[in-house]
């Protein structure tokens, strides 16, 4: 079972931009900040030796990949992350259901930290 679902469209553009950048994969990762309290992080990975040995590598296709933080996994599980296009922009969006709380620009969230084990 993989940590986050990724939607086809979502994983299209992980390629596109692994292509774009030459790079072995995006990553994800929370990182403190934000009007929720947290805010997703966006990064190109260049080298797989570049990713940390924790963090959650999830193949894309044959050549790239979609990385988690290790410190951001438990807070990802059972996340799905879609890329969505419209007449504003487009974007990828999280569908995340351990956010407690979420801005409405999307990109900052919040967390029930009771419902984690210490």
């Amino acid at each position: 079972m993989s940590i986050c679902k990724l939607t086809d469209s979502a994983k299209k553009q992980i390629i596109k931009l692994c292509e774009e950048n030459n790079c072995f994969g995006i990553s994800l990762n929370l990182k403190g900040g934000g009007c929720a309290g947290f805010e997703y992080d966006w990064n190109t990975v260049a080298l797989q030796t570049d990713a940390d040995e924790d963090d959650e590598i999830i193949s894309v296709n044959e050549k790239y990949n979609f990385i988690i933080g290790s410190y951001s996994v438990m807070y990802l599980l059972g996340t799905e992350i879609d890329y969505v296009k419209s007449l504003t922009g487009s974007s990828f969006e999280i569908r995340n259901p351990n956010a407690k709380s979420s801005c409405g620009c999307g990109t900052s969230v919040n967390f029930d930290f009771d419902a984690y084990p210490n």
